[in-house]
């Protein structure tokens, strides 16, 4: 039976410190990334969710082996071409749109077909923005519509391509990169900047990558390798779990909070830069650099006198996971705030601009919007009364968690439906708001 939680009053002042679970983006890229090298990777603070459960029965699908407990998480990795499965090997990547677009490069060179499935909202999903590529490398795939189920077999002679990417996705960029190691040559990018996680471990692997930056374009270049050596990583907190307990603080009165540890990588830390803009009371302590990712604990106060955003297009890729809830503050903030070219949050677990329209509205929020642009008349008084029911929302996990830090931030009654979604991302979310004090049914 599908979960529902009750929601019937503010929370109360708080003044906390937290710790977030470890990043999602990082710890999918780390399975991957160990499952095909040579010898045992460990990583600590292994976000468990189910988008990385199906990461780590993917990579068993493949023939790696891996060990997890309380501790840590340890992959045994049999190299580049390690990988050992039978013809038309069944792959559910569940409702992760990173594993099943990241998938494609690993198997690149794969002799037998696997057959990639995925949840109902997976399914719904376009693919064809890693088809392209992939196919450019040789790759076989067969698919409806460009959509799941998808089946995908390698190539024994797999060509560099030269490849433009102007989507600004990441999962594009890192699905090219996981193909073209077992590439020979080099295979070049040209890609909008989006969040550049694969890069940088790269980068700390010693692997023969080349990034540098071009008027608005980032320029890529990978030669293809023999093999690399298992590494061991320790996974810091996740910006976009962080978010919602950021927002949350700014909405609710007279509370503090210090989020511990956390991943503040620039391409993912739009949100912090838009809400200082908006005037959030948000300081980054304790920076450090960690094989390459900056890290830093995150101080917030509430924000009682938050003002408008005309929000730069540049901040979008750096703001994609989180656009939810930066809209959540515009509705409290003084004026109009405008957002352009934001089409891309259509094409998420759920058309998130859509959904995103139609919760402001609920809550007596004005908007305008159109296919890729985005208004927002707020309203600095803004307080609610009135009864509010959250459902078919695709069980986007981020829709969910959105509508906890509306009520518990700005009051009413709420009856949030399919909160199971959330262990798609953030398995112990409730937990810790009620921990800050939330009442939750």
């Amino acid at each position: 039976m599908k979960k529902t939680a009750y929601i019937n009053e503010k929370i109360e002042s708080f003044n906390s410190k937290i710790y977030v679970p470890g990043d999602k983006s990082l710890s999918i890229r780390w399975i991957l990334m160990a499952s095909q090298a040579v010898g045992t990777s460990v990583a600590y603070n292994l976000l468990k969710s189910e988008d990385v459960f199906s990461a780590l029965n993917a990579i068993k699908k493949l023939g790696i082996n891996y060990k997890l407990n309380k501790k840590n998480c340890k992959i045994f990795g049999k190299g580049l071409n390690g990988y050992s499965f039978k013809n038309n090997t069944i792959i559910n990547a569940g409702n992760s749109g990173t594993l099943a677009r990241l998938i494609f490069g690993l198997l690149v060179k794969s002799k037998n077909q696997i057959i990639l499935k995925g949840d109902k909202s997976l399914s719904k999903r376009d693919f064809s923005r890693v088809i392209r590529p992939m196919k450019m490398f040789g790759q076989n795939i067969k698919s409806k519509n460009q959509k799941l189920p998808i089946k995908i077999k390698g190539t024994n002679y797999p060509r560099p391509i030269n490849y433009k990417e102007t989507k600004g996705s990441a999962q594009v960029k890192s699905c090219i990169l996981l193909a073209a190691m077992k590439t020979p040559g080099k295979t070049k990018i040209t890609s909008i900047p989006s969040r550049d996680h694969t890069e940088k471990l790269f980068k700390y692997l010693k692997l023969p990558i080349r990034t540098s930056r071009e008027k608005k374009f980032d320029l890529i270049s990978f030669k293809g390798i023999k093999n690399y050596k298992g590494f061991d990583y320790e996974i810091p907190g996740d910006i976009s779990s962080s978010s919602f307990f950021i927002v949350l603080t700014l909405l609710a009165k007279n509370s503090k909070i210090l989020i511990k540890n956390v991943n503040i990588n620039k391409s993912r830390t739009g949100i912090i830069d838009i809400l200082k803009t908006m005037n959030a009371k948000i300081i980054l302590k304790n920076r450090k650099n960690y094989k390459g990712e900056l890290i830093a604990d995150i101080f917030v106060k509430s924000s009682s006198k938050l003002k408008s955003i005309n929000c730069p297009v540049k901040m979008n890729s750096r703001t994609i996971d989180e656009f939810l809830l930066v809209f959540l503050v515009c509705a409290k903030a003084n004026g109009v705030s405008k957002f352009n070219k934001i089409g891309e949050l259509r094409n998420k677990e759920t058309d998130r601009l859509r959904f995103a329209n139609n919760f402001l509205n609920k809550i007596g929020i004005k908007t305008k919007i159109t296919n890729n642009n985005f208004k927002i008349y707020g309203k600095p008084n803004l307080k609610l009364n009135k009864t509010y029911k959250i459902q078919k929302f695709d069980k986007d996990h981020r829709a969910c968690m959105l509508s906890f830090i509306a009520a518990l931030g700005l009051g009413g009654k709420w009856i949030i439906h399919d909160i199971d979604s959330i262990n798609t991302s953030f398995p112990n979310f409730v937990s810790l708001l009620k921990n800050l004090g939330a009442k939750i049914n």
